[in-house]
């Protein structure tokens, strides 16, 4: 908890909140280290053998190693740890293998978590096929999908390919673009790896299924002369379905960095901090912008610093257990050219990617065209929520247009976020200029959708999720074998072990299981979104309805989630793997949930 990097003594977290953090961080790097001294006693140390011997980590515990006791008192770790008899230490069971311990493999359960999973915003409607590449040909040669409709048309349900595209059937998970450039230098470490496309059907019971899956590599001779590509079709048994999930667990690779480097990191934490700086520089605690937005920048910047000095330092957490390796920074920042703050307003951002359309016919005048897509169907309402208790309080302080350009304070912190906080942008034509209302609205409510609803959906469902690294493994050390090899004749005899053995290491899956289930706890002190610290923090009545409107909308649209979650028609709502879709339930308890929407990005 000592930090070398500087934080503000007012942005520091709160002494309970230091003594959660402290205790859960203690617990877990235990557990990675009990695990590194009991695997001496392991034929196979670096290797899990079977999906039995994952699942001993969460149902035999780990026996903590005698050296150890000798050393600490054992009366000292029962007051840290949860210890049980026989000195004991068990992870948490993750919700994936809570009922059934396979349901995560099914095709079904693969493409449910790309709407209703740890990375739901990806997902985009097919536009064109086949699907085209962004990158320069002068430098990246031919880079377009090699899926040819013999791939896919048996399993269109009918349908031709141009008649799929034209009803909104057709979706893709494309990690192709993102992945490429970076991948010559990543597959020259220890990675092992391929940028992925994934074509979907949208099927007539709302669900998706995976058509085809393309995995891509640099050509040997050179960027120039484009991809090497290899297209994979599901299947039932066999040697063919060995293959399909090894398919299957390369994409699951790419989105599970891209959920932590882009997604998580750059779309929350790294873009946010800015603008609580200049909001602390630019306005006054008794400013009624600051009072709207300084409840989600609490803890901020101090989650922030220990990101920098635990996570995403050279050689932390994030280098050691993702696929991009010592390049995972570097593909960050430079997939910061891409970030754009309007279209991260949610309806915005379900446009662009084309799973909605605009409708004055339907809720919030958007019809998503995946009708059943949790993580949209919850946030439309979260967002709608936020934007009216932003309209009502912004429209309470600024009556005219003429106010938001006469507000020195305003006009001073919205230039700092801009020209300073996000310098390499500051050209960029799309910002708000912030010279009325709408714009401020506009403006606030971004900001306090990706500080609450945007960072919990994809981080309070780490442990349900990523818990059990075989659903989301973050890291591939193998190719796929090639007929006539040592490893192809492996997977016909056992192909849980070669997949194993491609997927994240022992060691890794240990250290990374660590740091995902501090993550995904709630500290005993969290405030949610529509929830206050000091009820008392504003003396101006029409705000303090307003808030109490916003809390009650909140708690209504808690119920509306519990209902759905209990209708088996929406069937991406729970899924074979019998999890509800809650990541965007506003409230929740202190501790591993898979709910509850923080007012900040405080973990």
């Amino acid at each position: 908890m000592s930090l070398n990097i500087y934080v503000p003594r007012d942005e520091r977290f709160g002494h309970l909140k230091t003594s959660d953090f402290l205790a859960y961080a203690l617990k877990s790097i235990f557990q990675f280290f009990s695990s590194e001294f009991e695997a001496a006693f392991d034929n196979t140390p670096s290797e899990f053998d079977s999906f039995e011997d994952v699942q001993k980590i969460y149902e035999g515990g780990i026996k903590i190693p005698k050296r150890v006791t000798e050393n600490i008192s054992i009366e000292f770790l029962k007051q840290l740890l949860p210890m049980e008899g026989g000195g004991l230490l068990k992870y948490p069971f993750p919700k994936i293998i809570e009922g059934d311990k396979s349901a995560w493999r099914t095709d079904e359960e693969f493409a449910r978590e790309m709407v209703a999973g740890l990375n739901p915003v990806i997902i985009s409607g097919l536009q064109e096929f086949p699907p085209t590449s962004k990158l320069d040909p002068d430098v990246y040669g031919n880079q377009n999908c090699t899926i040819t409709r013999e791939h896919i048309e048996n399993n269109l349900q009918g349908l031709s390919v141009e008649e799929a595209i034209k009803t909104n059937r057709l979706f893709i998970l494309n990690h192709h673009d993102t992945i490429m450039p970076y991948l010559r230098r990543i597959n020259a470490t220890t990675t092992k790896t391929y940028a992925s496309r994934t074509l979907l059907l949208l099927q007539k019971d709302g669900t998706l299924k995976p058509l085809a899956i393309e995995l891509s590599l640099p050509h040997p001779e050179g960027d120039q002369f484009g991809a090497i590509s290899k297209v994979y079709t599901p299947a039932e048994g066999g040697l063919e379905n060995s293959i399909w999930q090894l398919a299957k667990a390369y994409v699951a690779v790419n989105d599970s960095g891209i959920h932590q480097l882009i997604t998580h990191w750059l779309h929350t934490h790294a873009v946010i901090e800015p603008i609580v700086i200049a909001t602390n520089r630019h306005l006054s605690v008794l400013h009624p912008i600051y009072k709207l937005l300084h409840p989600h920048f609490r803890d901020t910047i101090n989650i922030n610093a220990v990101g920098r000095q635990v996570l995403t330092n050279a050689k932390g957490v994030i280098e050691v257990t993702l696929f991009p390796s010592r390049y995972t920074m570097e593909m960050s920042s430079f997939l910061y050219r891409d970030w754009v703050f309007p279209e991260h307003a949610l309806p915005a951002d379900l446009i662009k990617r084309k799973v909605a359309v605009m409708d004055s016919n339907f809720p919030y005048g958007l019809r998503l065209l995946i009708e059943d897509y949790p993580y949209a169907v919850d946030g439309l309402k979260i967002w709608s929520a936020i934007k009216e208790w932003v309209t009502d309080y912004c429209s309470f302080y600024y009556k005219t247009d003429k106010m938001i350009q006469e507000d020195t304070e305003l006009q001073s912190w919205w230039k700092e976020v801009i020209e300073r906080g996000h310098a390499d942008k500051k050209d960029e034509p799309w910002w708000p200029q912030m010279r009325t209302t709408n714009e401020l609205i506009d403006s606030c409510t971004v900001i306090i959708w990706l500080s609450s609803a945007l960072h919990a959906s994809n981080n309070f469902g780490q442990w349900s999720y990523a818990g059990y690294q075989p659903n989301r493994p973050t890291t591939s050390r193998r190719f796929m074998p090639e007929p006539g090899s040592p490893e192809y004749e492996e997977l016909k005899s056992n192909p849980d072990k070669v997949f194993l053995k491609t997927i994240t290491a022992q060691k890794q899956t240990l250290l990374g299981l660590s740091t995902i289930e501090i993550l995904s706890r709630h500290t005993s002190d969290e405030v949610y979104l529509g929830q206050r610290e000091n009820p008392e923090w504003t003396k101006d009545p029409k705000p303090l309805e307003a808030f109490k409107r916003f809390g009650k909308t909140l708690s209504e649209i808690e119920d509306q989630i519990l209902q759905m979650n209990s209708d088996s028609k929406w069937r991406n709502r729970v899924g074979p793997v019998n999890i509800p879709y809650t990541l965007l339930f506003p409230t929740s308890e202190s501790g591993i949930t898979g709910k509850g929407i923080p007012n900040s990005i405080g973990i």
